[in-house]
């Protein structure tokens, strides 16, 4: 099976080129699928005419026929939902079913761009002074930009495009150069689904690329996805030259454990949460926080579940709990950030390090590790891992867990186990985060309400998704009018 990296421009498919080129790795197997190209910023020059071309036809498009593009777009993810599932274990190394779980949230948010007549309608007051009348409308910004990682290849895309371009806007859509096949199935299932030439764009590059989008004067609004410390330098380049930006970025989240939570529940909830996805995502819980002397059992049942977990190849193994991660150098540096924790005193109680697959001796497979009795000064209560790696870090009550999670300079999310209503309420209301789940143990949201990471977790005013995303992809315009009144009008009307 052979696979070609191309351009979406206008209707166009054209193939990309460049000096340089980055592999698309099937991670099962450690193999190269294919090549990006890294292109340089004339690419971001074609598909911004392209998108500001399209724009005036699109803006003035009514919403609802705007919507039924969207409508017409989820039936044929539907249809063709086992096809884009397989394509993101293979580029990816999900699991099929972890494929399949962030389609369905993806699709969730084309669900609520189809909503968009409801959703932009602006309000009125008659006589906000005599004879005066106010209304306001929602506007669309021009062209838009996304710029998605490698973790989530569907869903992160389509936080950001549906809303965008439903609300009016045309788009661009670089995809991580590590996972580029998935946006182009999107991009080909838009346009059957009858999106109009120009509206839709996809080009592929690394960082030229990026600061391109950040800088072009035809691009209104920028969005992204990635790193903290490249988020931060996306949002500072976008807004210095006058864009819109919202950015998403890293996390630490937090994980604490009253005692009187039920040991099995805990443990699989927080397996799900710190090793789902190989631990790369954003919501990943990656640090478990036991309060108190009495969490003997729910360490033990986590570590018993968790040495369980069947690790293997996710392009062809519908069996596989758990997969790979994106490439070599994760690998490498995940394996590392276990090596350096355990050599400052962590007791790694499971350890993924050297994990091999029989079928696939090649992959880039770690297993999911935890490390029991992390220090307060160690970089796992700190740094990101991005990987199937769990540090635990005993303390003595909820407020010490409290103050620990709070420590961080990231915030995305923060969770609490417990059957105790009023532990959960003072947490809740106490962590410095963005998104708190109480006995859930990933709480991102549905697409109804915003990602809301907070700190150095995001960067921006309006988060995506939700009702955020509205008025992100939209300008407010304030109408007043003033009439003649009936009398005053010239005899004859």
């Amino acid at each position: 099976m052979s696979f070609a990296v191309k351009n979406l421009i206008g209707e166009a498919w054209t193939g990309a080129n460049g000096t340089e080129s980055a592999p698309v790795w099937n991670p099962s197997l450690g193999v190269e699928l294919t090549r990006t190209p890294l292109q340089d910023a004339n690419v971001v020059d074609q598909a911004s005419e392209s998108a500001a071309t399209a724009f005036p036809a699109w803006r003035d498009t009514p919403p609802l026929e705007r919507a039924r593009v969207f409508f017409r777009f989820r039936d044929l993810l539907e249809r063709d939902f086992e096809k884009l599932a397989q394509l993101i274990s293979l580029e990816n190394g999900k699991t099929r079913d972890e494929a399949r779980g962030e389609i369905r949230r993806g699709i969730e948010v084309v669900e609520f761009a189809g909503g968009v007549p409801s959703l932009v309608m602006g309000q009125s007051l008659e006589n906000v002074a005599r004879g005066l009348d106010g209304r306001t409308i929602r506007q669309p910004l021009g062209v838009c930009a996304g710029i998605s990682p490698f973790n989530f290849p569907a869903m992160v895309p389509m936080w950001i495009y549906p809303l965008a371009v439903v609300c009016g806007n045309t788009f661009i859509l670089k995809p991580s150069e590590r996972v580029p096949l998935s946006a182009q199935f999107q991009a080909e299932l838009l346009l059957e689904a009858g999106l109009p030439p120009g509206v839709f764009n996809v080009v592929h590059g690394g960082r030229e690329v990026v600061d391109a989008l950040a800088t072009h004067p035809r691009i209104a609004a920028v969005s992204f996805v990635g790193s903290s410390q490249v988020a931060r330098q996306v949002y500072q380049l976008a807004t210095s030259h006058g864009k819109r930006c919202q950015a998403g970025g890293g996390a630490k989240n937090f994980t604490v454990l009253l005692p009187d939570a039920n040991p099995e529940a805990v443990a699989r909830a927080v397996i799900g949460s710190s090793f789902g996805c190989a631990g790369q995502r954003c919501m990943a819980s990656s640090v478990l926080v036991p309060v108190g002397d009495q969490i003997a059992p729910h360490l033990e049942c986590l570590q018993e579940l968790t040495g369980a977990i069947e690790v293997g190849r996710t392009d062809l193994d519908p069996a596989a709990e758990m997969g790979p991660v994106i490439g070599p150098e994760a690998k490498s540096r995940i394996e590392a950030a276990i090596d350096r924790a355990e050599t400052e005193g962590g007791e790694v109680v499971v350890d993924g390090r050297g994990r091999q697959v029989s079928d696939a001796p090649d992959g880039f497979y770690v297993g999911p590790t935890i490390i029991d009795r992390v220090q307060y000064e160690s970089p796992l209560l700190r740094e990101e891992i991005f990987g199937p790696v769990l540090a635990v870090k005993r303390v003595d009550d909820l407020e010490e867990a409290v103050k620990l999670a709070n420590q961080s300079n990231y915030g995305n999310g923060a969770v609490i186990f417990t059957s105790d209503g009023g532990a959960a309420r003072q947490f809740a209301s106490a962590v410095n985060c963005g998104m708190v789940g109480i006995n859930v143990g990933v709480p991102a949201p549905t697409a109804l309400f915003p990602f809301n990471g907070w700190n150095g977790s995001f960067f921006g005013d309006l988060h995506m998704q939700g009702t955020e995303g509205v008025q992100f992809f939209t300008q407010q315009k304030v109408i007043l009018s003033r009439w003649a009144e009936f009398g005053q009008r010239r005899q004859g009307w």
